[in-house]
């Protein structure tokens, strides 16, 4: 398998290419099937949103999408799924607060376990992922012109510390790992609220900014603003359904199950 056969490539809109590759394939213990990478192309630059795994080269996919024009490569956040291809690029940009998690190489052990074609993949590069060449720091606000878009960073700590999401004035969420359907990495118990908080904020944002195409990074690509409506009911009912979580220890993680959404709270 290479590159070509490993990444699916989705030409949703003219200026809109998403491409993804199956997360449940590298691990299927992290409960997700699809992780999704999102490249926009304006009239003058081209923005890529995360780089993935790590498991196959991405830039050569890239480079044949974005017909030259100059590239902005974001991390949403520092896990090693959004950032495992940075080190093929120049530079890459990350909220502030994540900056210290993606400076230096990344130890991925944690997947010597996983099936043995993954294995060997990622033993080839001893199992490290290295940075990007140079690293910028963004924080809430900032704004990034691909010429005749516009996108605007949004800082979501919940995921964590650092996570975010960003916005363009075409009414397009890319909510990053803050809010998808599936399986949601929460913080502890006694710090959901803080997750809460942040879902509410993006509700805000939503309304604010007439925004209703919503991009997660996992499982379906594209929903609207009822993905965080739905969340936030979810998300309320957890204590109530405390007494029905299971363990998962691979994840160090309690488990709660609703219709659309598997809570992965964090142990204390």
């Amino acid at each position: 398998m290479d590159s070509k056969e490993w990444f699916e490539i989705i030409y949703y809109k003219k200026d809109l290419i998403i491409i993804r590759e199956k997360l449940s394939e590298i691990d299927p213990r992290y409960h997700t099937e699809y992780s999704n990478i999102f490249l926009i192309n304006g009239s003058i630059k081209s923005m890529l949103i995360d780089t993935g795994s790590g498991l196959f080269p991405l830039k050569s996919i890239i480079e044949n999408l974005i017909d030259g024009r100059d590239l902005i490569v974001i991390n949403t956040h520092s896990h090693f799924d959004h950032i495992g291809s940075n080190n093929e690029f120049d530079e890459v940009y990350i909220h502030e607060k994540e900056l210290n998690k993606i400076n230096k190489s990344i130890d991925i052990s944690f997947l010597k376990d996983s099936p043995k074609e993954i294995v060997t993949k990622y033993k080839n590069i001893d199992f490290t992922l290295k940075p990007a060449k140079r690293i910028n720091t963004i924080k809430e606000g900032d704004i990034f012109d691909l010429g005749e878009i516009q996108v605007k960073t949004v800082h979501c700590a919940g995921h964590s510390e650092g996570s975010l999401s960003l916005y363009t004035d075409r009414g397009e969420l890319f909510t990053g790992d803050s809010a998808h359907y599936g399986a949601m990495y929460l913080p502890s118990l006694d710090n959901l609220s803080i997750f809460i908080k942040m879902i509410q904020k993006l509700i805000r944002f939503c309304n604010e900014n007439n925004l209703n195409q919503l991009f997660p990074s996992h499982e379906i690509y594209f929903t609207n603003k009822d993905l965080l409506i739905e969340l936030i009911d979810s998300l309320n009912k957890i204590k109530a359904l405390w007494k029905f979580k299971n363990r998962d220890d691979f994840n160090n993680s309690w488990v709660i199950d609703t219709d659309k959404f598997k809570f992965m709270v964090k142990m204390d």
